[in-house]
């Protein structure tokens, strides 16, 4: 039996979920005395008649910046906005339960990596269909999707109604060990990855988002890489050993390694070389060579071969076995290094305009 319970939180602090140290944030605090609104709908959108399950980040930019109104009554519509990660695991197990047809995910690529990791749990034959609201500071996955920065739910509602799905395989990311659960994800970067990350933060407080944010923590590491002496530890890289699928291991020193499911990425660029679909590699040799002359070439997707003599190296793979002493970032979260598989998980649908 569909449950109707509506979560309203009023906590102020975040929990982590496994293996983050972030997890979804405190959403609509409970108006004593106001009855709930009902969500507009604009002329000529066709409501869904589909059961839909709707994960609300409260805290995600967008979502922080305006008032939203409160959940509808709408019975086909369960919303949840879960403080923790018991509570988001509860709510989508209520989602499995009452055999949703779709997710809404209104939230940034966080919210998205945490909602296709404790799904999994709960829907062992596979994920229903999924939309996206890009309410988040850079919404990388809603970009690579064709969705526009300003969707709202009442879109993505219509669009469930219209039917029409783009599919991408997410990264998953298992520790050797079994320590952790898997995560799920579709950017996975380290090395310098881990100190561009936390450049992109600072951007953030600055008040830069999206494209511009990724303009200016790419500039900032040009720059800590290029001007600074050869003891600096971004031009130092991290060493790490990787096992391939045909059985090689390379033992090595990397400025950097990123691996994506995603297809185009904001600004254009295009480390991974041509637009395609599948799990991509790059890695980068420390030192980096030739930063300031390579670099334009790498990011327009240039394939020559000097790219590769000069140390830039790209691969396409389904999995691999990689060794990090540093940490590791995956969709913008931190997380511990160590004996990790990195591996293309099966394929989810995305509703898209």
């Amino acid at each position: 039996m569909k449950s109707d319970k509506v979560f309203f939180d009023t906590g102020a602090h975040l929990v982590a979920l496994p293996l983050s140290r972030s997890g979804l944030a405190p959403a609509y605090a409970a108006r004593a005395g106001r009855e709930e609104p009902r969500i507009g709908e604009p002329d000529g959108v066709r409501r869904p008649t589909a059961r839909i399950g709707i994960v609300f980040n409260r805290r995600a930019h967008r979502n922080l910046q305006q008032a939203g109104a409160l959940p509808t009554a709408d019975q086909s519509l369960d919303w949840a906005s879960p403080q923790t990660a018991a509570e988001l695991s509860a709510a989508l197990a209520r989602f499995a339960a009452s055999k949703v047809d779709a997710i809404v995910v209104d939230g940034g690529d966080g919210t998205i990596r945490d909602v296709i990791t404790v799904a999994a749990e709960h829907f062992p034959a596979g994920l229903p269909r999924l939309a996206v609201v890009p309410s988040g500071k850079t919404n990388a996955l809603a970009f690579d999707l064709g969705i526009p920065r300003d969707w709202t739910l009442d879109d993505a509602l219509a669009t469930i109604a219209n039917g029409r799905v783009d599919r991408r395989a997410p990264i998953e990311i298992t520790r050797a060990d079994g320590s952790t659960p898997v995560v799920r994800g579709f950017l996975f970067g380290a090395g310098a990855f881990v100190k561009a990350t936390a450049l992109a933060q600072g951007v953030h407080r600055l008040g830069a988002f999206r494209g511009l944010a990724v303009a200016m923590s790419i500039g900032g590491a040009i720059a800590q890489t290029v001007f600074a002496g050869s003891g600096n530890p971004w031009r130092q890289g991290e060493r790490m050993r990787i096992e391939l699928q045909d059985g090689r291991i390379v033992e090595h020193r990397l400025y950097l390694m990123i691996a994506s499911t995603l297809e185009r990425l904001p600004l254009g660029l295009k480390p991974f070389g041509r637009v395609r679909a599948g799990l991509k590699l790059l890695g980068v040799d420390a030192p980096p060579r030739r930063v300031l002359l390579t670099l334009p070439a790498l990011l327009a997707g240039s394939e020559k071969d000097w790219l590769r003599r000069a140390g830039y190296h790209r691969g396409d793979v389904d999995r691999l076995d990689v060794t990090l002493d540093g940490g590791f970032i995956l969709d913008g979260e931190a997380y511990e290094g160590g004996a990790l598989t990195i591996a293309k998980g099966a394929p989810l649908d995305f509703f898209v305009p």
